[in-house]
Formats: C-alpha cells, sequence, structure tokens
C-alpha cells in the first residue's frame, strides 16, 4: 500500500470540498489518523474506499461545525498548485451547478484518476449507472462552459 499516493488523492478530495488548502491538509491527516486506529479495518481488502469515506464524514463534520475564521492580516501566501486549479471562475460556476452527487463523481473519477470501479465501489453504484451519470454530468458541463465561450 503506497501511502503517500493515497495521501494525494484523499488531499485532492479533500481540498475540492473545503476549498482551503490548510483545512483540506487537517482534514487529510485526520482522516489517516482515524483509518490507522482502525485496526479492524486496516487489514480488509479496499482501504481508499473506506479512507475515501473517512474523508467525506469529516468534510461534512466541519460544514456541521459553522465555525468562522478570523480575517488574515493580509499576509497570504502564494497559491499552491491546487489553488491554482481552482481558480478558474467558469469551470467552478459549472460544477456548482451540478448536484453534489454529480460533482463528487467528477471529482473522483478526473480529479482523483480514479477508475469506473473505484467510484463505483465508494458511491455503490453500478458501474452502467455511474457511466450514465459521469456522461450526464460531462455533457452538462460542456454545455455551460460553451455558454461562457470555453468549449
Amino acid at each position: 500500500m503506497d501511502l503517500s499516493a493515497l495521501y494525494d488523492k484523499i488531499f485532492k478530495y479533500c481540498f475540492f470540498k473545503v476549498k482551503n488548502a490548510h483545512l483540506a491538509e487537517d482534514i487529510t491527516q485526520e482522516t489517516f489518523l482515524r483509518f490507522f486506529t482502525q485496526h479492524k479495518y486496516v487489514s480488509r481488502g479496499k482501504p481508499l474506499a473506506y479512507l475515501y469515506t473517512l474523508a467525506r464524514n469529516l468534510c461534512i463534520d466541519h460544514f456541521r461545525k459553522k465555525t468562522t475564521e478570523p480575517l488574515s492580516d493580509g499576509d497570504t501566501p502564494a497559491p499552491s498548485p491546487y489553488e491554482a486549479v481552482e481558480t478558474s471562475v467558469a469551470l467552478q460556476t459549472a460544477l456548482a451547478a451540478l448536484p453534489e452527487d454529480m460533482q463528487e463523481i467528477i471529482l473522483l473519477r478526473y480529479a482523483n484518476d480514479l477508475t469506473l470501479g473505484e467510484v463505483a465501489a465508494f458511491t455503490g453504484l453500478s458501474r452502467f449507472a455511474l457511466h450514465r451519470k459521469i456522461k450526464f454530468a460531462l455533457a452538462t458541463l460542456k454545455t455551460a462552459l460553451k455558454k461562457e465561450d470555453f468549449a
């Protein structure tokens, strides 16, 4: 099990969910901490699906807290490569227009480079249903981006 590759995938997932690199790193670390404290699951079959489930639940817990963050004092760090990708306003808008389940499927499939089988295992959908949802989501994105003159 290559933990660095798994860490990167979980970090990307968390970052796209919370849209804050520092918070995504904290959630990713908490995800792995919980993963390794679950001795019963570590030796079982699909660790990546379990890691995604933990990360999703931790992201949901973060949004339930509804804490406010203080404004920064102007010392903003240089954007990371992940933040640079996120700055595409047209893509953000198009993705935000999708239902949340389709956003998650697109994120898992294309941002995290998971196979259809891995995404199907994580979401609980059949491969056929997953393929249809991806096709519909991509068509919706293409239409939205054409309206913005990006396609």
